[in-house]
């Protein structure tokens, strides 16, 4: 997908490519370096470069990044003494070993700029003055050993600490947020540039959460106000690109999908109007940039909110501006600006690359928007379709490691599965007696099982991992066997100290009429680290035969692995699973985790987090695929789907006051606006949906026929539309047969059907 990811994105106006680096992934375990496939950060590097354009490397080596464990490889967590991010010899001998991996690696390949390749600015660290004052006096030592060490590294490009107002120079700082235009100090010197690393083009979603939108035309206003009022010469959109959290690879609570709303989706297509508003901000400043960059603004008001920044002024030729209005009042000010009037939106700025014409205003949207549709195009509905293997509930005689107290999860599993087995052999010398167990747990699932069945389940929550599982069971006469299957759904990613955090069985409480309360946290417990299906690796291709699979029963049961085979979709359209008929898990296809799913933690309003999990066409052949899905919950894979994503609809709504598109004014001049429609490759606009040419009400998402409306106005879009894979409609009461409504303002709205 890197190919075309770039591509897009330069089309889109993009110059400089982010990217972190994933200390997990390259080094796995200590001196272990992996740069293969996924993992070739030179091949992903060489190929933006191929495309023209420049890269910053946000070594880190911690990202945060909604990525588990923040980036860094668990085997950190058994360094003797060590604290991570601070003046700690352990950890500052790992991160410069690491660090520098990577900066001789870039430089073995001639990949900096200073040696005539694409890197023009790396990162060392992560936000970490969020956090450093957690550290004492260790944190100011350790952001003064990380500069020094960046910088003897010798790179030849500047290096950026992002969110660290004291970086030391030759340290850049940097901003990330959404608001850089306004909440940004500044950089701490002179001799540095305004540098916003991180502007959110919506947020990370966790699971039981809704997706956080954020518009387009709030986010250009942002970066047309940080350009003006910060001198901002570099803005970085975070993300641009998303994708998936393929595998294990989210941090705790995450879903599996990143970053969908952003300009380009999670499965790579371009998401409207985002990317076509920004590809019209970044044109119309790149107008500007000859002035922009050869002397500072100078600031005149126009109002009380209302204020213009100009370059230059000596002629039209050498003169820029930029008209901002602060006011978010749901009204237009008027504004005088060179002995010429102007109509400003509420929260806007205008861009004028001759110091006249307006060819860019952040909140009016002349591109396109579109619409997102799956296709189902293959069921799994029929039983004889799957096969199942019944995860084993392991007796604790089985277990081979065994502890007299409850062991911290994570410093058990050693993060090699989400799963850890508790188990322990409960005596009873009385008749069968209910009892109340009390299960306390510091993260993130539990089922709880005695003699093999389910009495207790729970989970946490998003910064709230912690949680209880109470239940009444019946035990036995004799020997009880008690089992506990913990599971984490990503390590944690951010906050001080994350080399002590805890996750997993906490304590275990029975409480018995006849004797009281007993605590069973110092017992003899044994353990199993995963599940029987992973350690077969029944999941892989290979290994897939290893399991006695049987056919799918009628009843269904917790803990149940589901095996299917299909043939890729036709067509190069994305591919996804749509996994609403299941409850949590994890998804392979070909032995490539596509992820965690979990279905039945809802948002408020009821629905999943995520439903459509993103399969890679790279992952697939083009028949008989092989599917399998571990079900913790009572799943129903018949309710599977295999289902294509395309642009089904696009849409554009412009008035009189929209400027046109930069390209159209810079080969032109000042010409009417225009809706200017265009399907995706391969498909052509089959079906008028909506036309209206007067004043209809709404917009592209929701909308409808105002009291003025032009007749015509379908037949027209007809003619110029129908059977195009694009079209252009001028706005021009001319070309619909005349005013249909002098003396009120209109608008042109065109919603149609792309197939």
């Amino acid at each position: 997908m890197w190919p075309s990811l770039i591509s897009k994105a330069k089309e889109g106006g993009i110059d400089v490519i982010e990217t972190y680096v994933f200390w997990n992934l390259h080094e796995p375990q200590p001196g272990q370096y992996d740069f293969s496939g996924r993992r070739d950060i030179v091949a992903f590097i060489k190929q933006i470069q191929a495309q023209g354009l420049y890269v910053c490397l946000r070594i880190g080596p911690y990202i945060e990044a909604e990525w588990t464990y923040g980036g860094f490889p668990f085997w950190l967590h058994d360094v003797p003494g060590i604290v991570y991010r601070s003046d700690n010899e352990p950890f500052k001998f790992y991160m410069q070993n690491f660090t520098t991996k990577i900066v001789n690696l870039m430089k073995s390949e001639g990949l900096y700029a200073s040696q005539g390749g694409p890197i023009i600015l790396s990162q060392i660290e992560n936000e970490y003055q969020n956090k450093e004052k957690s550290f004492g006096e260790k944190g100011p030592l350790y952001v003064l050993w990380a500069s020094k060490m960046a910088v003897e590294l010798e790179t030849g490009v500047p290096w950026i600490m992002c969110k660290q107002d004291d970086a030391p120079d030759p340290i850049i700082n940097t901003c990330n947020g959404r608001t850089c235009g306004e909440t940004f100090k500044g950089p701490n010197s002179p001799n540095k540039p305004s540098i916003w690393t991180e502007n959110w083009t919506s947020f990370y979603q966790v699971y039981g959460e809704n997706a956080k939108y954020r518009s387009a035309e709030e986010m250009a206003y942002q970066v047309a106000l940080f350009i003006a009022r910060k001198n901002g010469t570099y803005i970085n959109y975070y993300m641009y690109h998303g994708g998936t959290n393929f595998g294990r690879s989210a941090a705790e609570f995450m879903i599996t999908g990143y970053y969908d709303q952003a300009p380009l989706d999670e499965y790579g297509l371009i998401s409207q109007p985002k990317w076509g508003h920004f590809k019209e901000l970044h044109a119309a400043v790149k107008l500007c940039s000859e002035n922009i960059l050869s002397t500072f603004p100078t600031m005149h008001s126009l109002g009380p909110l209302q204020e213009a920044y100009v370059y230059g002024g000596d002629s039209e030729t050498k003169c820029s501006a930029l008209l901002v209005n602060t006011d978010h009042n749901y009204r237009n000010i008027t504004v005088q600006f060179q002995n010429l009037t102007y109509q400003l939106p509420p929260k806007s700025i205008s861009i004028l690359p001759d110091c006249k014409t307006v060819v860019f205003n952040t909140a009016k949207v002349s591109t396109q928007f579109n619409t997102r549709t799956p296709t189902t195009v293959f069921k799994f509905d029929r039983a004889e379709k799957w096969e199942q293997f019944h995860e084993v509930i392991p007796r604790f005689d089985a277990t081979t490691i065994r502890s007299q107290t409850l062991l911290e999860q994570t410093n058990t599993t050693k993060d090699v599965s989400d799963y850890l087995w508790y188990t322990a052999s409960l005596e009873m010398e009385s008749e069968e007696q209910q009892v109340k167990l009390s299960v306390k747990s510091l993260g993130h699932v539990l089922h709880a099982f005695v003699n093999g069945h389910l009495v207790g389940y729970g989970h946490g929550q998003f910064r709230k991992t912690s949680f209880l599982v109470e239940s009444t069971v019946s035990l036995n006469k004799g020997k009880n066997e008690i089992s506990f299957l913990s599971a984490t759904v990503g390590l944690p990613d951010s906050g001080a100290f994350l080399e002590r955090r805890s996750l997993g069985v906490h304590s275990v409480m029975i409480q018995n009429d006849n004797r009281g309360l007993k605590n069973f946290t110092d017992f003899s417990w044994g353990y199993q680290v995963g599940l029987l299906g992973e350690k077969l690796q029944i999941y892989s291709s290979e290994r897939t035969k290893s399991a006695n699979w049987s056919i799918l029963g009628s009843s269904k049961q917790q803990l149940t692995w589901y095996k299917s085979i299909f043939n890729a979709p036709k067509g190069d359209d994305p591919v996804t699973l749509n996994l609403g008929s299941m409850g949590k898990g994890e998804a392979w296809v070909n032995g490539q985790s596509i992820g965690r799913f979990w279905l039945s933690f809802h948002t408020p309003q009821g629905v999943p987090s995520q439903t459509w999990y993103n399969v890679p066409r790279s992952f697939l052949k083009p028949k008989d695929n092989v599917l399998v899905l571990f079900e913790e919950e009572i799943g129903n894979p018949l309710g599977i789907t295999i289902d294509t994503i395309s642009i089904t609809k696009v849409c554009a709504h412009v008035t009189n006051s929209n400027p046109p598109l930069v390209n159209s004014w810079r080969k032109h001049g000042r010409i009417r606006p225009k809706v200017q429609l265009s399907c995706p490759p391969r498909r052509k606009i089959s079906k008028i949906l909506f036309a209206s040419f007067g004043n209809p009400i709404g917009d592209c998402d929701d909308y409808d026929i105002g009291l003025c409306h032009s007749s015509n106005s379908k037949a027209i879009v007809e003619k110029a539309c129908l059977g195009k894979s694009k079209c252009i409609i001028a706005y021009s009461s001319k070309k619909f047969g005349g005013d249909p409504c002098p003396g009120i303002s209109k608008s042109l709205l065109v919603d149609v059907q792309c197939k």
